[in-house]
């Protein structure tokens, strides 16, 4: 079960470093997903599932590291907890594999994070970053993009943390 866990945190941290890498950059970004199978969104307990949603929310942070992170800026984010948007509702016999969108199911994430400044620490802090009109969301409502609604959260409080350096609301 403990090498289990060793190995998922490791292939998270090797797809990071992978995607960080392979774009050329230089990595100032290290995203850890922690015993992801833990997580409390089912999508999380299957490994196919997981490797690809691991995949895809480390490849929306690392653009946004690309964007916004200045030179000489380190950050590191662990994920601690997900949900994502939506939920199954099994009693539907025809969309029992189809996530249904509501007011109260709304992307949900538990961050542990560290920006440094020429090794210097500017901000750190763990919270729970989630969305809750996540629906009325014109950009990714219309968006055909995965995981739409989980992207643009995260977007929005890496802008909100990172690059107006705001301290979370208590």
């Amino acid at each position: 079960m403990m090498n289990a866990m060793r190995t998922g945190k490791y292939v998270a941290l090797a797809i990071t470093v992978f995607l960080l890498t392979s774009t050329g950059v230089h990595a100032a970004l290290t995203v850890t997903f922690v015993n992801p199978e833990h997580y409390r969104d089912d999508d999380f307990r299957s490994t196919s599932k997981r490797e690809s949603i691991i995949a895809e929310l480390t490849r929306c942070l690392a653009m946004l590291d690309q964007r916004y992170l200045k030179d000489g800026q380190r950050l590191n984010i662990e994920v601690l907890d997900a949900r994502l948007a939506g939920r199954y509702e099994p009693w539907h016999a025809t969309f029992n594999d189809v996530r249904i969108l509501r007011d109260t199911t709304p992307p949900r994430f538990k961050l542990r994070y560290t920006l440094r400044q020429d090794g210097k620490v500017l901000m750190k802090g763990e919270e729970t970053v989630t969305d809750m009109n996540y629906l009325w969301s014109p950009k990714a409502r219309s968006s055909s993009e995965r995981l739409a609604y989980e992207k643009d959260m995260l977007r929005d409080w890496f802008r909100e943390r990172f690059i107006k350096l705001k301290a979370p609301k208590a």
